[in-house]
């Protein structure tokens, strides 16, 4: 049975980690330049805000709804099987798009196929390396690996797109989702070299024979293992408020720049690079200074100060665009030190066997929240300008950051260790 444990007991955790981490970090670059392509392709070819926004929800819909099924499965199937199959999944889906591109036979729907394939991938391959990171890493390097993961998305924040308008005047489109399929094969392949460590799995005769029953009755007990542990609920939901409120405010960007500010491409693109450059140095910050002992200090602390950034976002004078740039700069340099830290205290404090459900519960409630903020931000802003629904973000920040340091439950989860055992404990399943 594979446990969480320190960097004394394996001092050469970075032979495993590393090659996986470098393979998939590797393989989310080719698929941000490929969506980035797609989308651009769609824009010339359509000029339709429905059709994009269709597009959007078809890639994010089955996300949102197979995210807790996946996590039943993923902590019941052999993970590193599933990244493969995950991987290889997707990179099959954009090899055929790639081929009807190469014989001109592409359609609107294909496209949306693979948007659709790819999300349910993602769903299982997000879950699944969640998952196997906290029997992958020493403990007390979980949160300088995040700070090392929330560090790949500020630079993929800044790279993605240019990369892939530089792979649009330089390739037909067909030819760039080749690059996806070859970034997804350099993904696979540390697989097949280094051994994922896997959690003891326990399988009953009744559970063998009913394998769809089981499935909910896992989705159910993950979602049981959440509500009672009164820390961690409490956690999702304020965290899922903040999905709801902020992610809304930084998708009504352009609009700000453009009619609020009357700037134009340049002064977004300013904005977009400020983004992930304050993402990159405060991940940097996060991966060498590890935060403060007790994790959920860090991010109340984070949090707490990143409504100053918010705050200057909201109250810019139209003539004072510098304003609203530092503000940004603010908040993406203390976001990923807020991110960082909770998810290393999930992975050190949720049972293993476990951990596949929770993830994908995180990531479920994570992207259903965005959605709906937008459904009440779009009026809201209509009505009273974008920049009050950042005010709106800065209150709910500084009042979860508060709640952080006051509630109990939430100030002292990372000393909820869970004991009990889950009914998954010795035969190993794949």
């Amino acid at each position: 049975m594979a446990t969480q444990f320190t960097e004394v007991e394996n001092p050469h955790w970075r032979r495993t980690f590393f090659p996986i981490w470098i393979g998939q970090a590797l393989s989310l670059i080719g698929s941000r330049m490929v969506g980035f392509a797609l989308i651009w392709y769609i824009t010339e070819s359509t000029g339709s805000a429905i059709v994009l926004t269709t597009l959007a929800l078809v890639g994010h819909l089955p996300e949102m709804i197979l995210g807790p099924f996946a996590g039943a499965l993923v902590d019941r199937w052999n993970r590193q099987k599933v990244m493969i199959i995950a991987d290889g999944a997707i990179a099959f889906l954009t090899l055929v798009i790639a081929l009807l591109f190469a014989f001109d036979l592409i359609q609107l729907w294909h496209i949306y196929v693979l948007m659709f394939g790819r999300s349910i991938g993602g769903a299982f391959h997000y879950t699944a390396m969640a998952a196997s990171t906290s029997l992958m890493v020493p403990k007390e390097r979980f949160t300088k690996i995040q700070g090392i993961n929330q560090l790949l998305q500020g630079f993929l924040a800044i790279i993605a797109a240019p990369l892939g308008a530089l792979a649009i005047e330089l390739m037909e489109i067909g030819d760039i989702m080749f690059i996806d399929v070859v970034s997804a094969a350099i993904a696979i392949a540390p697989l097949f070299f280094v051994t994922i460590p896997q959690p003891e799995i326990v399988t009953t005769d009744e559970q063998r024979a009913n394998p769809i029953k089981t499935m909910f009755a896992d989705v159910g007990e993950g979602l049981r293992y959440v509500v009672k542990w009164k820390g961690m609920m409490y956690v999702l939901l304020l965290a899922t408020g903040i999905n709801a409120i902020v992610n809304p405010a930084f998708t009504l960007l352009p609009l700000l720049v453009s009619d609020t500010f009357g700037l134009g491409a340049a002064a977004l693109a300013t904005i977009q690079t400020t983004l992930g450059i304050g993402t990159i140095l405060g991940s940097l910050i996060l991966s060498m200074w590890g935060g403060f002992k007790r994790k959920v200090y860090t991010s109340s602390a984070a949090l707490g100060v990143s409504t100053i950034g918010l705050l200057l976002m909201a109250l810019a004078p139209v003539n004072a665009f510098w304003m609203l740039v530092v503000g940004i700069a603010i908040f993406a340099l203390l976001n990923p030190i807020v991110n960082g830290p909770f998810l290393a205290i999930f992975q050190d404090t949720v049972d293993p066997n476990m951990q596949g459900r929770v993830f994908a519960l995180i990531g479920t409630m994570a992207g259903a929240a965005s959605p709906i903020g937008l459904m009440i931000a779009g009026p809201v802003s209509e009505f009273f300008g974008v920049q009050s629904w950042f005010m709106v973000g800065a209150i709910y920040t500084i009042f979860m950051s508060i709640v952080l340091f006051l509630v109990p439950s939430i100030r002292n989860i990372e000393d909820h260790h869970q004991t009990q055992k889950t009914p998954m404990a010795a035969e190993t399943n794949s």
